[in-house]
């Protein structure tokens, strides 16, 4: 592991206090017993997202089409996966909130979520290219540009909207002519749990975990960079400890890591799926799924509380297996399955094992990814 430590100097300008005050969700957009999933189509025609009802048995029912106000965007080189990114669509329980990237326009989309029904507040500026990936944290939002070399954007949010910080926007400096676009554009921006830290995957562009801090001016100036070759780190989530959690696309491989405090990514183990293109990974309780692409399957995993996951097996999805969520009681699992634009929804068993309830093909969303379950 080569590990490249830059400046960690903060930069930036301060936000007005009127700009810093957090005006409370609605009770509406938290009220009722929906427990709906939302599914981005990123159709580059018109990019919408699709409201589904879960009915008693987790399976699906539409219930409404929501216009983003953006355009879809589709990568050289992508079939199945025109973001290859995990979190382009990211709800915010907190205050209510659903965030959706037009990749097309480099615009995101702000929704206010009431049940299964989402009002339109805003569409604004993704700062960059070819946004992919957004991360929350209280009021802080990040999206992750993924052309002309990677950037990150940061904004501030406002009642049911959100304010570009100039100031807050940090390049990744990836090499922007770097081939095919789908496999070495950036793959995730997200906040460490405390929020003290943004972490963003490079994929093959560099094969790196890239870190910032995060304090009142934005992010560091640079970040604090790990790379390790060949491992095309790709989605990732947390732990219960707080250990960061890699999909691994160049081995096919679910890798662990503790997140030192000055942001220095240590792997713990790597374990291999025997699939291919492991790409996204989702956490739902103590279960682990990892999103295998090329194989057209789920690999599952148990959290064993330190650091390291056990293996529990393979579930077949439809083809092109990509972006998955699970439902807030972690009942259910649905996953993205990017060739027919379909979503597999699963019950989550005892075990961890997975028993398929159902499916359905959401229109416009062939190659399509981001979805989000309540």
């Amino acid at each position: 592991m080569k590990t490249t430590v830059r400046a960690l100097n903060l930069a930036g300008v301060a936000v007005t206090a009127a700009a810093a005050l957090a005006a409370p969700a609605s009770a509406s957009a938290r009220s009722g017993d929906a427990h709906p999933v939302f599914v981005q189509t990123d159709d580059p025609q018109g990019n919408t997202v699709v409201a589904y009802d879960r009915g008693s048995d987790g399976s699906l029912t539409q219930a409404g089409t929501y216009a983003t106000g953006g355009l879809g965007g589709v990568l050289d080189g992508s079939v199945v996966d025109h973001l290859a990114s995990q979190r382009s669509l990211t709800y915010d329980q907190q205050h209510g909130l659903l965030y959706a990237v037009n990749a097309g326009s480099d615009t995101v989309t702000v929704f206010t979520v009431h049940g299964d029904r989402l009002t339109r507040t805003q569409v604004v500026s993704s700062g960059g290219r070819f946004p992919a990936s957004v991360t929350v944290h209280g009021n802080l939002v990040y999206v992750l540009n993924a052309l002309d070399g990677g950037s990150i954007q940061g904004y501030r949010r406002i009642g049911d909207r959100i304010l570009r910080v100039p100031s807050w926007k940090r390049r990744l400096d990836l090499d922007p002519a770097a081939t095919p676009q789908f496999t070495t554009t950036p793959g995730q921006v997200g906040f460490t749990p405390d929020g003290d830290h943004l972490v963003v995957t490079t994929k093959g562009n560099g094969h790196a975990i890239k870190v910032f801090a995060v304090g009142p001016l934005g992010p560091s100036a640079k970040p604090v960079t790990t790379t390790e070759d060949g491992t095309a780190p790709f989605g990732f989530t947390f732990d219960d400890g707080g250990r960061m959690v890699v999909a691994q696309a160049g081995p096919n491989a679910v890798a662990t890591y503790t997140l030192g405090r000055t942001g220095t990514a240590t792997q713990i183990q790597q374990i291999a799926t025997g699939q291919a293109a492991t790409c996204w990974i989702v956490k739902t309780g103590p279960w682990l799924y990892a999103s295998n692409t090329g194989s057209g399957t789920l690999s599952g995993y148990r959290d064993t509380g330190i650091g390291t996951v056990k293996a529990l097996g393979t579930t077949a999805t439809d083809a092109g297996t990509v972006d998955a969520a699970a439902s807030s009681d972690g009942r259910y699992l649905y996953v993205q399955t990017g060739k027919d634009g379909n979503v597999n929804a699963f019950r989550v068993n005892s075990d961890g094992s997975l028993t398929q309830v159902g499916t359905v093909t959401v229109p416009g969303a062939v190659g399509g990814e981001g979805i989000v379950a309540l």
